[in-house]
């Protein structure tokens, strides 16, 4: 096949001082931080469906995007024929993974067979493929959204049909993930939420949403596949209000069905502002519960309210969004996924490394500025000595279960008054943090 990018070479790692626009200022795969390469700190992964199937298109115009290799038609070879391009870039670029729904690697069919047998088609290429590169699947996915079939939801349609149907997809998707060796397999609830609460029974749709999650869990077992489990959180868009809005929903969905031993949470930054959080907010409620596994690497613009799915190039970010990552262990079956689109303005292939590229050596970045500052050790002193009063006497106490609500009111009683707070020193930490950025 005709390369797809036939003009770009290898991305390799020039330092900080190069002007050239298609090489690493920060990102030095093999270096050595803190212990492990920067390849295996950070796991990047490129998504097909921004990256491959993404036309540009919005709302107010058709699509922009020049793609060569790609005929426009919906046709199996140009499945296939997109496959050799989607890894020419991927090895070019140098990432070691890759993510997808099943629908933006394979067209669907009239029928849920017939779209199997396409779904086998293009995954022989891709399984070729990965052979032929080395590139790993990092997670696959299902899409149970876009189709018009799912308009009241996927797990929680009103409709049993669609129920089973969605079903029927996923144990596909979840088959064909572990064929391809895949390291997870991720569950996205696009339409799985209400517009209005006036024709919802929202404990029945919940109660749903868990028998599939189930479901799920019991065939993932009966065909020995290994990979986690991720659920990803997001408030709103295209649905009102999904349930699976934040890291803290997704955590009480679990818990109260039954579910956290089997799933993690695929973290990202877009929906983390949608929710009105901050992205290391929702690391550290899900590093907290233990059930940190992945993150979506992009960012959303503040001054627009929907889900824009810019590349992150903003060093504070990564930064944070490192310490956290750091602080609970690091990646291990997840990674760093790049689930952001170049914007409808820059349409040409070559602006798909400009990006990839921003966006890797921002997260480079961010791992040294992290590693850097826990090494230095004058932020986690900051905050073990604010919370020293817990670490005996009254407070330990408390933290151990071996008091009451009598002892503490004769503690206090005899006290008088409680100690004298020491100052936050927010801006003291925000300077700290600037020394090294």
């Amino acid at each position: 096949m005709k390369a797809a990018f036939p003009e770009i070479t290898e991305i390799r790692y020039e330092g900080a001082s190069s002007k050239n626009p298609l090489a690493f200022k920060h990102y030095n795969a093999e270096e050595i931080i803190a212990g492990k390469t920067m390849r295996d700190h950070l796991r990047f992964a490129v998504v097909y469906w921004h990256t491959f199937r993404g036309t540009g298109s919005d709302p107010f115009g058709a699509g922009t995007m020049q793609r060569p290799w790609d005929d426009g038609t919906n046709s199996v070879k140009n499945a296939q024929n997109r496959v050799h391009a989607a890894f020419e870039f991927i090895q070019k670029l140098g990432a070691p993974y890759y993510c997808w729904h099943d629908r933006d690697v394979a067209p669907e069919g009239k029928t849920l067979a017939e779209t199997n047998k396409n779904f086998d088609a293009v995954a022989k290429v891709l399984q070729a493929e990965q052979k032929r590169t080395g590139i790993k699947l990092l997670w696959g996915t299902a899409n149970a959204f876009s189709n018009p079939r799912y308009m009241h939801g996927a797990g929680t349609s009103c409709n049993a049909d669609v129920f089973a149907y969605a079903a029927a997809q996923i144990k596909k998707a979840m088959e064909v993930t572990h064929e391809l060796g895949g390291e997870g397999y991720t569950f996205w609830g696009g339409r799985e939420g209400y517009m209005t609460l006036l024709n919802t029974d929202m404990k029945r749709e919940l109660d749903h949403l868990a028998k599939l999650l189930h479901l799920a869990v019991d065939y993932k077992k009966q065909i020995g596949f290994k990979g986690q489990f991720y659920i990803e959180p997001k408030p709103k868009e295209p649905t009102k209000h999904q349930y699976d809005s934040d890291s803290a929903a997704c955590l009480n969905f679990l818990r109260e069905y039954d579910l956290l031993p089997h799933f993690k949470l695929n973290i990202e930054t877009n929906h983390a502002t949608l929710a009105g959080h901050t992205m290391q907010h929702e690391l550290e409620v899900a590093g907290a519960a233990g059930a940190l596994g992945s993150i979506d690497a992009n960012t959303g613009d503040e001054l627009l309210g929907w889900d824009t799915d810019q590349f992150p190039t903003n060093i504070y970010l990564t930064t944070y969004t490192m310490l956290s990552i750091l602080k609970y262990g690091g990646l291990t079956t997840g990674g760093v996924n790049f689930d952001a689109k170049v914007r409808r303005e820059s349409f040409e292939p070559v602006d798909l490394f400009h990006a990839h590229i921003g966006g890797m050596d921002a997260f480079a970045r961010g791992l040294k500025i992290a590693v850097a500052i826990r090494k230095d050790g004058r932020l986690a002193e900051f905050v073990k000595a604010r919370y020293a009063s817990w670490d005996s006497g009254i407070g330990a106490k408390i933290e151990s279960g071996k008091t009451s609500l009598r002892e503490l009111e004769t503690y206090i009683l005899k006290k008088g008054e409680a100690a004298a707070n020491n100052s936050g020193r927010q801006e003291f930490l925000e300077n700290l943090i600037n020394e090294f950025i």
